[in-house]
């Protein structure tokens, strides 16, 4: 009879309504009429949070209304008016009770009373299950972001001054996310690579574009990126993407004196310093880390430690100048050759 209950709390209210006259009418067993539904609502309702207590709560209510109303309708048809005028009574005492309902069954109540002498009769009670007050949920917070600093600091030195020098803070704790970069390029304008220094996050995809009215072959003959453009034109651009950090020598083989650096980073805070030596390093959380140093003039990285606190940190670095640029730079094929003049 379990499943016959399920069935019919899914059907219309009027098809129910139908259901029960029909087990009330002449020929059914006032057994079978009794076991059309149950004191119980048949449906498991998990409750995991306060959406489903709302859900639970409502649920409940309507099918305790559904059943006073049935129950009292099949007792009102095979004449027991007394169950009929005590369950249409409980029901007009369901706290909230719509005002239609209430207008149809209120006159109901009181021709079953009238029908059954008048008299209160002993009848179950169902449990009265109104909708409970539910406290709110109280709102997620937010985590609060992590507080961040700002690294300042002065390079000095350098054979012909610090400017383009790369600053690179690396947390000595953890890892770090890096992101690639969007529309990094390096020109090739009036013969030269501009930016001269060129940093950027490991994974950033680079574009070389000619502007001049010339042709120019830009490449590279270093461990950590070899790429080759072949000739190209004005307006033209070649890119390539930089996975892996290190610095890479970018030549020209065509003209010998065009030389750059696409300096890769695997870390979110660096700096390229100005020809006036500053730098400014934002967005850094607080913690100890290992500062790098690159320039052009030193032939190994310098490396040093300090700690961020909430007010930040301030470095003061210093380029040697160990290293000199090649007198005869190499062609893409790796051979010595000639300064050129004139083209």
């Amino acid at each position: 009879m379990q499943t016959r209950t399920k069935v019919m709390f899914a059907l219309p209210f009027a098809g129910l309504l139908c259901g029960l006259a029909a087990a009330a009418a002449p020929g059914h067993k006032g057994q079978e009429a009794s076991d059309w539904s149950t004191q119980e609502m048949p449906l498991p309702l998990a409750v995991k949070t306060a959406d489903d207590l709302r859900i639970k709560a409502l649920a409940e209510r309507h099918y305790l209304i559904f059943n006073l109303i049935g129950h009292g309708k099949v007792a009102w048809d095979s004449g027991d008016f007394a169950t009929a005028a005590a369950r249409w009574e409980e029901l007009l005492k369901v706290p909230g009770l719509d005002s239609a309902t209430e207008a149809v069954f209120r006159p109901l109540a009181k021709a079953a009373r009238a029908k059954a002498g008048g008299a209160a009769i002993e009848a179950p009670t169902l449990p009265d299950t109104g909708t409970p007050e539910v406290a709110p949920e109280k709102p997620v917070e937010a985590p609060k972001p992590k507080p961040q600093a700002t690294v300042t600091g002065t390079v000095s030195g350098g054979e012909n001054g610090p400017g383009g020098a790369v600053v690179v803070l690396k947390p000595l704790n953890g890892k770090v996310d890096v992101r690639p970069a969007k529309g990094k390029v390096m020109l090739q304008k009036d013969k030269q690579f501009i930016p001269h220094v060129l940093a950027v996050p490991m994974g950033s995809n680079v574009s070389f574009k000619n502007i001049d009215p010339l042709f120019h072959n830009a490449f590279s003959l270093s461990p950590t990126r070899k790429f080759d453009t072949d000739l190209y034109g004005k307006d033209e651009e070649r890119s390539y993407v930089f996975d892996k950090p290190g610095v890479v020598e970018v030549l020209c083989n065509i003209h010998s004196s065009m030389l750059g650096y696409v300096v890769v980073v695997d870390s979110p805070w660096y700096s390229t310093v100005g020809a006036s030596g500053t730098f400014s390093i934002k967005g850094v959380p607080p913690g100890a880390y290992e500062v790098e140093l690159w320039h052009e003039s030193m032939t190994n990285p310098v490396k040093s430690r300090v700690t961020v606190t909430d007010e930040g940190a301030r470095l003061s670095l210093n380029v040697a100048s160990d290293r000199k640029a090649a007198q005869f730079p190499p062609d893409k094929y790796g051979k010595p050759r000639q300064s050129q003049l004139g083209y």
